[in-house]
């Protein structure tokens, strides 16, 4: 159960950077998009603290940004104009092998 809340968590890290992007443009400040950014930050860091509880530290934290990096990754490229040059999506495979690498080496 504790590996659901720490992908759920990394989800939630999805969401923050999307809010804070959103939630300041030229027209200046949309509070409803930063609001949405602090729900998320909240939401991530309590599933992280729950999932912590029985996932090592380490492990919990690297997979956690790790998600959290892959998912914003995908959602620049796909909502945002983000380059999707092949050695950005080499690099972002590495994150992926390493979250795999860790949950399979987890004693958990």
């Amino acid at each position: 159960m504790a590996w659901i809340y720490l992908i759920t968590a990394g989800v939630f890290e999805w969401g923050w950077p999307v809010g804070l992007k959103l939630g300041w443009t030229e027209e200046g400040a949309n509070y409803g998009w930063i609001a949405f950014a602090i729900v998320c930050m909240g939401a991530s860091g309590a599933l992280l603290l729950i999932a912590q509880r029985t996932i090592p530290i380490g492990t919990a934290y690297a997979v956690w940004t790790g998600l959290g990096a892959v998912g914003t990754f995908f959602i620049g490229i796909m909502f945002f104009g983000d380059s999707a040059t092949l050695a950005r999506f080499f690099f972002i495979g590495l994150i992926i092998i390493g979250i795999l690498g860790l949950k399979l080496s987890s004693a958990h």
